[in-house]
């Protein structure tokens, strides 16, 4: 038989680059989803609502909106926890203001807008829980009931979404609806299926 060495730690290095890569492929994400004029559920579908309707800029809204969830991350999820996740939603708001400076997006496609944008904010949020990190949030209330009852944190985001998605339906045309729900099915099925404690590993 084979023996099997016990998983080891990740290193400082691990996390910084693991993090770094979710936060930017997170980023990108939301600037092709903004670029097609489109919405997402969860705290950062709050807060493109938010970054709609009032003109102030979306990672500015994003990182306030935030704020009151480290508290429950503290609590619950412990300090690295929290600390990844506020140098992590940082990361975001301050990446998503510099990304126009290296390119711009004149003419995208809703739908394809909608699918990048789920397939690289799953990926991206893979890589953070993997690292004990997120983007705060409902995120972090998501990953709470996942390690109390086991209910996958995908299928929270995915319940937190459908009310997200249908104060919506009142504040714009049903196409970008569609379009938006589109990637955010995409982006929750990743996490849905691949983010398993009982089949993946991570310390």
């Amino acid at each position: 038989m084979k023996s099997h060495k016990p998983p080891q730690d990740h290193t400082a290095i691990d996390d910084a680059q693991g993090l770094s890569l979710g936060v930017f492929l997170c980023s990108f994400g939301v600037y092709l989803l903004t670029s097609a004029g489109l919405i997402t559920g969860q705290t950062a579908g709050v807060a493109v609502i938010i970054a709609y309707l009032s003109g102030y800029s979306f990672g500015a809204v994003f990182f306030v909106i935030n704020l009151p969830f480290y508290a429950i991350a503290w609590q619950r999820l412990g300090t690295a926890f929290t600390v990844k996740s506020l140098i992590s939603v940082t990361m975001l708001s301050v990446i998503t203001e510099v990304i126009p400076l290296g390119i711009t997006i004149q003419t995208i496609h809703p739908l394809f807008a909608a699918i990048a944008f789920g397939a690289l904010v799953g990926l991206g949020l893979l890589a953070m829980f993997r690292h004990n990190g997120s983007l705060g949030g409902f995120g972090v209330v998501a990953l709470l009931v996942q390690d109390s009852t086991g209910f996958r944190a995908g299928w929270v985001q995915l319940i937190f979404d459908v009310i997200v998605f249908g104060a919506a339906l009142f504040l714009f045309e049903l196409p970008i609806v569609l379009y938006s729900i589109v990637g955010a099915i995409v982006l929750n099925l990743i996490i849905a299926i691949n983010h398993r404690r009982d089949r993946y590993i991570a310390v």
